[in-house]
């Protein structure tokens, strides 16, 4: 039986190849903050990718602030920072993934991922309702 689309892999794919499918959004609270979820995720990973946060949030179509602010929100509810800047000038400046920020996207994902396959009997049950 085909398992469900996995939520990174199905955010890539064009709508009409969708199909039905199951995403589920994990969020993870920190008192009153979200400390994480699907939009920090996705930051995370196009910082990791592109090494600059403007470009990061260039590509998932938000603005600069809205992108730092974010950052300034997990680096505050996580024990050690996950995204390390540098500033502009004539190096340009930069941000990257701290150590502690790739394993936590790691284990958002490896969370991601169990929640999939947890779902999957209900979900190939629930699948054959859908109109």
């Amino acid at each position: 039986m085909p398992k469900p689309a996995s939520p990174a892999s199905a955010s890539r794919l064009p709508a009409a190849a969708l199909g039905s499918l199951v995403r589920p959004r994990i969020r993870v609270l920190h008192g009153a903050d979200v400390a994480l979820g699907p939009g920090k995720v996705a930051l995370l990973a196009a910082i990791a990718e592109r090494g600059c946060l403007t470009a990061a949030a260039e590509s998932l179509g938000m603005s600069y602030m809205r992108a730092w602010r974010l950052v300034q929100t997990m680096n505050t509810c996580f024990r050690e920072p996950l995204v390390a800047s540098r500033r502009g000038g004539k190096q340009h400046g930069g941000a990257s993934l701290t150590g502690t920020g790739r394993r936590v996207l790691a284990l958002y994902r490896q969370m991601e991922q169990a929640s999939v396959e947890a779902i999957a009997p209900a979900w190939d049950e629930l699948r054959a309702y859908l109109g």
